[in-house]
């Protein structure tokens, strides 16, 4: 069930109606019921991974939490029959086995996700034939934000959930199962299972949200996908210029779709009262590789960041090989050590979250590559600002956002083109093939695109320049919602028809799943 599908949107429409119906007592069970529907109606043998995931989950942190209760009542009946020495080795003792169980769960899911999603990749090593595996529906979004989850128990970061149900319905709520946000329980349950009466504001803001992912998914990206299918369709013909033009699509395409899903996704989880995170904020305004991944994808990063990257760079192991590496080696790559084994671990990881495949791994590394070599330079860079204080220049700040914009769409490059050879034979082909002239001139016509969509594609995208400049600091929909009604309801009758006569749907045609779906 697409989001671009008419079913989508008759299933949202109903359960909207139910959740406001039923005693408000009743809603998030309402919701549970609801995700049930969505999951089941895409295969019964993807939930019965879901079902897996849940239950294993559930039950280690709740052995987790019963643990840490018992360390509790130990503490206060014996606190004064223990010496200091018994009750560090009962505080440990009580930390391995919280710690046994949290591994136990993450070992469990990640390996279920490991075998249905990289099992081919391994087999490629070998003479033994691919397998078809069915890919549960978001698999790596739930698996994810569950581990998050177990996590956050052992860490004390938050409680176990006593109610199964609860848990299940923070897991499997439906919105975001295709394409994330991936969300923290400490977060999300404060509006995931609050009661909520209809509000006409928050109804009419969350439809505002809802037509903007509508208008950059199917006006915008779906249109852009033409063109790019056409030019990765024959390696042989499409080259130099059209390679370009395949990049600069691509990078439109991605925008729209993936940020088009992600406002959806909240929108929709807005009409029912409940507050998601936001995953992008402006990543193509930034002026350098690591804060454009500050800004985009935003609780996969964070994710990586708190679940892995810290846990590395900061672990008792890694500490000592630092030391050694201060003593025998030098004090800089011993500082270094452990920051950067943790940048490539969190990459590597990164592009294998991404797909199965090795162009997704090289563009992983390659991105982590890129960051750790400009944190390398940086003082070059600083000492070079000193003299000529380029950073003052708005030019240069303008220099900074295109370099970055350039090095995001050239490694984009691995995303779309599978094979790692001819990624890098097209993007070589935009320097020695000299047709730029030919194809910026009616050869762009030749890729499935007429003028007028080219026209919409360029408008889509000032449209989009627009709206994320105007919103740095307030949202757009928080500017519109102090204007009056008249004025709110022009715009966004306007993105509706937009949506009607120029979206990329009709007779014959399957709108495309989200770009983010495969993950």
């Amino acid at each position: 069930m697409l989001f671009t599908s008419v079913s989508f949107v008759i299933f949202v429409a109903a359960v909207l109606l139910m959740y406001y119906i039923v005693p408000k007592k009743w809603q998030w069970i309402m919701l549970l019921c609801a995700n049930v529907c969505f999951y089941l109606q895409a295969g019964v043998r993807g939930a019965i991974f879901m079902i897996a995931t849940i239950i294993s989950t559930y039950f280690c942190s709740r052995m987790i939490e019963k643990a840490s209760d018992r360390q509790k009542l130990a503490m206060e009946k014996l606190k004064d029959l223990m010496t200091k020495e018994q009750k560090k080795a009962y505080k440990a003792k009580t930390k391995k086995n919280q710690r046994m169980w949290m591994v136990l769960c993450i070992l469990f899911n990640f390996g279920i996700l490991a075998v249905l999603k990289y099992t081919n990749l391994f087999i490629s090593f070998t003479s033994l034939k691919p397998v078809n595996f069915i890919l549960p529906m978001g698999i790596s979004f739930y698996t994810f934000q569950s581990m998050g989850y177990i996590i956050d128990v052992y860490r004390g970061v938050t409680e176990a959930e006593n109610n199964i149900f609860k848990f299940t319905l923070f897991v499997s709520f439906f919105p975001q199962l295709m394409q994330g946000p991936i969300s923290r329980w400490k977060d999300l349950k404060e509006t995931l299972f609050e009661e909520h009466s209809f509000s006409w504001e928050r109804f009419e803001s969350g439809i505002q949200r809802i037509i903007w992912g509508y208008f950059k998914k199917m006006v915008i990206a779906d249109r852009a996908a033409i063109g790019l299918a056409t030019i990765t369709s024959d390696f042989s013909k499409y080259t130099g210029a059209y390679a370009f033009l395949g990049m600069l699509i691509y990078a439109v395409e991605l925008y729209a779709d993936f940020t088009g899903g992600i406002d959806i996704t909240i929108g929709i989880a807005e009409l029912f009262g409940i507050r998601l995170p936001e995953n992008f904020r402006q990543p193509f305004f930034s002026k350098s590789l690591a804060e454009y991944w500050r800004r985009w994808h935003i609780t996969l990063c964070a994710w990586f960041k708190d679940y892995v990257f810290y846990p590395i760079s900061m672990s008792k192991k890694m500490n000592k090989a630092s030391k050694w590496l201060k003593k025998h080696v030098s004090t800089g790559i011993g500082q270094r050590f452990p920051i950067y084994t943790a940048t490539i671990v969190v990459w590597f990881v990164t592009g294998m979250w991404h797909g199965a495949s090795w162009n997704f791994i090289v563009w992983g590394l390659l991105n982590g590559i890129i960051m750790l070599a400009s944190q390398e330079l940086e003082p070059v860079y600083a000492k070079v600002d000193g003299k000529l204080h380029l950073k003052k220049h708005t030019a240069y700040k303008v220099f900074e956002i295109i370099r970055t914009t350039a090095i995001v769409c050239v490694l984009q490059m691995l995303d779309y083109h599978r094979n790692i050879a001819d990624a890098f034979r097209q993007f070589i082909s935009m320097f020695t093939t000299a047709n730029y002239a030919s194809v910026f001139g009616s050869g762009m016509f030749n890729i499935g695109l007429s003028l007028p969509d080219y026209i919409l594609l360029l408008a889509g995208v000032i449209i989009m320049y627009i709206v994320s400049f105007a919103g740095r600091e307030e949202s757009v929909r928080e500017r519109l919602s102090k204007k009056s009604f008249a004025l709110r309801f022009t715009i966004f009758l306007a993105l509706f028809l937009g949506i009607a006569v120029f979206g990329v749907y009709g007779i014959g045609y399957e709108s495309s799943q989200f770009i983010y779906n495969q993950f």
